[in-house]
């Protein structure tokens, strides 16, 4: 597989510049930041939750672990993980597991959390097991601008 086509799409459009990182085939985003040799604190790993309004992305450092009940009180929204099912209806040109955090680039609201927003450069996946794409910190600011974030995840 190569890189999602949406997300692709949707890169170019906002004119990002971006490289991609090639690295064996993996299933969690500590191995693959392992095998890719970037840091686990700068490689962006997503959360698709869900309420009634609909569904919502997070996106949050692979060393980081999600609170839901801090993003409950944050967004004042009582949300619940995604299915895998509906991730494959959401997500149809990437593999599960490796959805990048790109929420807007498949019109799905995304909230950011803040430790992301300090960091010089970062990694996300591309869509697949074997790839991730690297931008610089500036433009992943700059794409995600008007999006909520928040302190809503912890150093595991």
């Amino acid at each position: 597989m190569a890189i999602a086509l949406t997300l692709k799409r949707f890169l170019r459009e906002h004119h990002v510049d971006y490289d991609v990182v090639v690295h064996p085939r993996t299933l969690t985003s500590m191995e693959t930041a392992a095998e890719a040799h970037v840091p686990g604190d700068r490689l962006i790993k997503c959360v698709v939750i869900e309420d009634n309004q609909g569904y919502l992305m997070v996106a949050l450092p692979s060393t980081h672990r999600l609170d839901l009940g801090q993003l409950h009180r944050q967004l004042q929204r009582n949300l619940g993980l995604a299915t895998e099912s509906e991730l494959v209806g959401l997500f149809k040109d990437c593999e599960i597991g490796a959805i990048p955090p790109i929420g807007p680039a498949y019109g799905i609201e995304t909230v950011v959390d803040d430790s992301l927003l300090l960091e010089n450069d970062v990694y996300f996946e591309a869509g697949d097991h074997e790839e991730l794409i690297h931008v610089s910190g500036k433009q992943f600011h700059d794409l995600f601008a008007g999006a909520r974030h928040g302190h809503f995840s912890h150093h595991v």
